[in-house]
């Protein structure tokens, strides 16, 4: 005699199969968000692989004597799982909710609309070219080299305040009378009149004019104001010394700061990590500020898995630091070149590295 499922048990075959329906369908279905992860690491003072697959060394110095270095400066990146062409699936997302050595982030914020992931790479690889001047530029000026900083325009935006009244190449001297020398020291100073009018001294074509321009009102990605007059800078130096940063495959701008370590240490006596491996993250402009990058969780994991002990992070990202740090890494704050190489000297000498700033809650 055979029986029948009661209709409690069929009601939940169909509930499991709708279930199960729902999820091969959500398989399918775009997600607004993307995965960020540990990238790859790589030591300033070693080697990488070129776009040919030859190992070439991270950092090269022609015209200065240079020394033998040890330990290691690693720089940390980020690996973004998806894109507007492809994101990352519900189940893939559900699982890195779960891993603490993953980010899942909106993807309006790594893929904003209208820019395709060529778009991105292409601006991304700028990034990278413009924070390897700049590195370069605050471990000369931290060596006492003059670099001759020059602040140029590379085109304005449609639409812009700037538009009619800069043009491409013109060459930023002042703002508000205040000289410029670096790009960072006119976008900051743009900030500071909180659009107030300012006004630009220009060079175009040998000849020296005044511009006055009114900066707009914008946002930022992360909500915050901030005040643009549309143009797109660039700054030129002058280097007393060849050095050239090869690192293919690698975009944006936060190797800054590591590059420039590795560059001291290169032309300085001595070991500036005392021969042990440090890491650390951050973007620096010529001056020597260090600023804040994205992805920091997931490059202290990155860090600690390859083996550094030491973690240099922006004090712009304690936030996110505190509450973040895996077992087996130090990590240290720093917001300039000169706190980060007096940390180095501590941790070099074998000091009191407890009486190092580090990371603590929003402040």
């Amino acid at each position: 005699m055979s029986s029948r499922p009661n209709t409690g048990t069929r009601t939940g075959i169909v509930a499991l199969s709708v279930s199960l329906v729902a999820l091969v369908g959500l398989t399918f279905v775009p997600t607004p968000y993307v995965i960020q992860r540990p990238g790859p690491v790589y030591d300033t003072l070693g080697s990488a692989r070129s776009a040919d697959g030859e190992a070439v060394p991270l950092i090269e110095v022609d015209g200065a004597k240079s020394y033998p270095t040890g330990g290691a400066l690693d720089l940390t990146t980020v690996q973004v799982v998806g894109n507007r062409e492809r994101t990352p699936t519900w189940f893939e997302l559900a699982m890195a909710w779960t891993d603490p050595t993953r980010a899942v982030v909106p993807i309006d914020t790594v893929f904003p609309q209208g820019v395709s992931s060529e778009q991105r790479d292409e601006r991304n690889a700028a990034l990278m070219v413009d924070s390897q001047h700049e590195a370069t530029a605050a471990a000369l000026t931290e060596l006492g080299y003059d670099v001759g900083a020059t602040v140029r325009v590379v085109e304005t935006v449609d639409d812009s305040p700037a538009q009619g009244e800069l043009r491409a190449d013109d060459v930023i001297t002042a703002i508000d009378g205040t000289p410029v020398d670096s790009a960072t020291r006119l976008r900051d100073a743009i900030q500071d009149a909180e659009g107030e009018e300012v006004t630009l001294t220009v060079r175009r074509d040998d000849a020296e004019r005044t511009v006055s321009i009114t900066p707009e009102r914008s946002t930022d990605a992360a909500g915050a104001t901030v005040w643009l007059i549309g143009i797109v800078l660039t700054t030129d130096y002058d280097f007393p010394v060849d050095v050239r940063l090869q690192l293919d495959n690698v975009g944006g701008p936060s190797a800054g700061m590591m590059f420039a370590l590795g560059i001291i240490d290169t032309l300085t006596p001595g070991e500036l990590n005392g021969g042990k491996q440090v890491a650390g993250t951050g973007t620096i402009d010529a001056a020597g500020t260090v600023g804040p990058i994205g992805g920091i969780r997931q490059k202290l994991y990155g860090a600690r898995d390859a083996g550094a002990t030491i973690f240099l992070a922006p004090a712009d990202n304690c936030d996110e630091v505190v509450g973040h740090v895996p077992d087996g890494l130090q990590v240290f704050r720093t917001g300039t070149l000169e706190e980060s190489l007096h940390i180095l000297d501590v941790v070099a000498d074998g000091g009191d590295v407890q009486s190092l700033p580090t990371c603590t809650a929003a402040r």
